[in-house]
């Protein structure tokens, strides 16, 4: 194995434990229970494991209801919406994308997805729905409408069941903030990976929103995100790996996982100028009250 695939190593524990309210450890190495006690030993005590799509979904709730340590979220991916309307994974105009409608089901195959969300969102180890939003990094104009009906159904969905709603925005800032004040947000909103400037993050603190955090904000370039953790009040702020993706520094490009929430939750401390405990204490009391754990 080379050392840029290689796992990064345990970080030094955390005195105050943390969960992470954000990840995929269906899509990282090793099995659960491996995850699970490698985090725990370094203070991650809690993960929030989020569904994509439907099997992701059912996954998470399984998943969830045989580990404590673990809650699910369960949506569909903003870029799943399209692939389910247009039979297209991008969800761009493509030649043929009449005739992918008509074999993947269109709107009728997104309303029966949603319908199976709506089912698994109704059991008690589904905490929240998510990751849905507005992606327009892969998005073309022809899957918008999907990606925006599904993002509708979503808030629906959680503002039913009173499950906290879990955000997926990229590239999206204006219009999922206008989706979410044209139909309510429900009373616990999450940005995941939040990916705005302090601008906005200053909307999202009027407005009570939480913001989640990622590796990503230890890069070099993410000077931005800094700015918007700053202004973020810490009793909206969130901490998570989004693992297997967005490793921090210096680890960049290897693996991530639960277990390296310890940097990025002391870097986010240097940023807001308060010391670790400090900052764990408010995060881990953010994410139970977030999550109604």
């Amino acid at each position: 194995m080379s050392a840029k695939s290689a796992p990064p190593p345990l970080p030094e524990p955390l005195g105050v434990p943390v969960a992470d309210s954000h990840t995929h450890l269906d899509m990282q190495e090793g099995t659960v229970e491996e995850s699970l006690a490698r985090a725990a030993a370094v203070g991650v005590t809690t993960v929030v494991q989020v569904g994509c799509d439907l099997k992701g979904s059912h996954w998470a709730a399984r998943i969830a209801a045989d580990h404590r340590e673990v809650h699910a979220s369960v949506a569909l991916h903003p870029n799943e919406a399209p692939r389910i309307v247009l039979g297209d994974p991008a969800g761009t105009p493509a030649a043929g994308a009449r005739r992918g409608v008509r074999e993947a089901g269109g709107d009728g195959a997104l309303d029966d997805a949603l319908a199976e969300i709506d089912a698994l969102a109704a059991l008690p180890q589904v905490l929240a729905v998510g990751e849905t939003g507005l992606d327009y990094f892969r998005t073309g104009p022809e899957g918008i409408t999907a990606q925006e009906r599904s993002f509708r159904a979503h808030i629906e969905i959680a503002k039913r069941h009173g499950k906290a709603l879990v955000i997926h925005d990229r590239d999206a800032h204006a219009d999922v903030l206008r989706v979410l004040a044209e139909e309510g947000a429900p009373e616990r909103t999450i940005f995941h990976c939040y990916s705005g400037d302090a601008e906005m993050a200053e909307v999202c603190a009027a407005a009570g929103y939480y913001m989640s955090f990622a590796g990503n904000v230890t890069f070099k370039n993410a000077r931005p995100l800094r700015d918007a953790l700053a202004v973020a009040p810490r009793e909206l702020v969130l901490v998570e790996t989004d693992a297997p993706f967005l490793t921090p520094a210096p680890y960049r490009g290897r693996p991530n996982a639960p277990y390296l929430i310890p940097i990025t939750l002391r870097a986010m401390a240097e940023v807001k100028g308060l010391d670790e405990d400090t900052l764990a204490a408010a995060v881990a009391a953010n994410t139970a009250e977030a999550f109604g754990y």
